[in-house]
């Protein structure tokens, strides 16, 4: 079942919009969470710097990462404001949590000296203008995707980011998670064999939501949905361009995509079938399949604790954090936030889980099944 509240027509609060049952592990009690989480003091871990977050957004995936970001070990992440449209609405979520700061502008976010790193999770059409005006500002920048609407929007934000000399990452966060590894190593090892046929679909019933329904708030499936389908794809084939690429859309009354069908044909004759669809609940898992086995990605296959490879089951941890969780497995987003430790600490400005290369195979696709299919793509 999928839960709704009022909060979904709120900008700040469209973010994936795909919500499940709250997660079922171990959490820590609410009550001991609201203004306590920061009373402990931040120390350095193992002689590396804490990284300090600043927020923007206040909706549901920004809790989900605050949750995560804060999820033991609870030393090496500290979140240090956050910033809403409303004051009153980053109050609240500061209260939530036990974040010192609150503002109501992401301006403010971006010229708090106390910030390394901001998060940006306010719903997509503001991305790439709110990536420019941050990473300008001389932050660094984890922006949720998708990041832009096309390939050279992104190509605007990565050259502002290399021009800024300030690291820059596309949050997709799948690719950070440790079975995500796992499998890269996998196929990359040759131990699958020639890569044949990747099988995908993401079916959630989210047609209904603001953020899908209205071309102006980016509506669509497309770059809701599907592009968790597609960086599976361009994973798998390591950023191989497809020789063809075909897709069918049935499209709203509005020109928004509400379900699709995407087929990429690599030069090998390999192929990636990759289905979505916003009216309907259905099965969310993925196998790949090469010449010597096959690779079966448990659902949902974009946030996975579990995978089944030639070599046997891997599993893999949940982060529990100390607010519930609005979407399956979001504690796997901490996976993502100590990726961008790790590089900042290297003084890398580009995460190798998640490239600048990784989003633009993603976009040349993303561009061409805008091309086929007709959508309205207003932002």
């Amino acid at each position: 079942m999928f839960h709704f509240d009022k909060r979904r027509n709120d900008p700040d609060s469209q973010t994936r919009g795909f919500l499940s049952k709250v997660d079922t592990y171990k959490l820590y009690p609410v009550t001991e969470v609201r203004g306590r989480l920061h009373s402990i003091a931040v120390k350095a871990f193992s002689n590396k710097m804490v990284l300090r977050w600043g927020i923007c957004g206040a909706g549901f995936i920004c809790s989900d990462f605050v949750s995560a970001l804060l999820a033991p070990p609870n030393n090496v992440h500290e979140v240090v404001c956050v910033g809403a449209r409303a004051l009153d609405r980053a109050q609240e979520f500061a209260d939530r949590f036990g974040i010192k700061k609150a503002y109501g502008s992401y301006e403010e976010v971006a010229s708090d000296a106390d910030v390394d790193v901001v998060y940006i999770g306010v719903i997509h059409i503001h991305h790439v203008k709110l990536s420019k005006q941050i990473l300008k500002a001389g932050k660094n920048v984890l922006c949720e995707k998708p990041v832009a609407a096309c390939l050279s929007q992104f190509l605007e934000v990565q050259q502002v980011a290399k021009d800024c000399k300030r690291f820059f990452m596309e949050a997709i966060w799948s690719r950070c998670n440790p079975i995500y590894r796992k499998i890269k190593e996998e196929i990359r090892s040759g131990n699958l064999g020639e890569i044949l046929h990747v099988q995908c679909q993401f079916l959630v019933p989210i047609c209904n939501v603001d953020r899908i329904n209205k071309p102006e708030l980016g509506g669509g499936g497309l770059h809701d949905v599907a592009i968790y389908t597609i960086q599976l794809a361009t994973m798998v084939f390591n950023n191989e361009k497809p020789v063809k690429i075909t897709a069918d859309a049935s499209l709203s009354d509005q020109g928004v995509d509400l379900n699709g069908c995407i087929t990429l044909t690599y030069k090998n004759g390999g192929k990636a079938v990759l289905v979505y669809s916003t009216l309907f609940q259905g099965k969310n898992s993925a196998i790949i399949y090469g010449s010597k086995g096959k690779i079966e990605i448990d659902e949902p296959f974009w946030a996975p604790d579990s995978a089944n490879l030639p070599s046997g089951k891997i599993t893999n941890e949940i982060p529990c954090g100390p607010v519930p969780y609005n979407f399956t497995n979001s504690g796997g987003l901490r996976y993502e936030a100590d990726c961008v430790k790790t590089c900042l600490e290297a003084g890398n400005l580009e995460c190798s889980e998640v490239t600048f290369a990784d989003s633009q195979a993603v976009y040349h696709i993303i561009d061409e099944v805008v091309r086929l299919t007709g959508i309205n793509v207003q932002w």
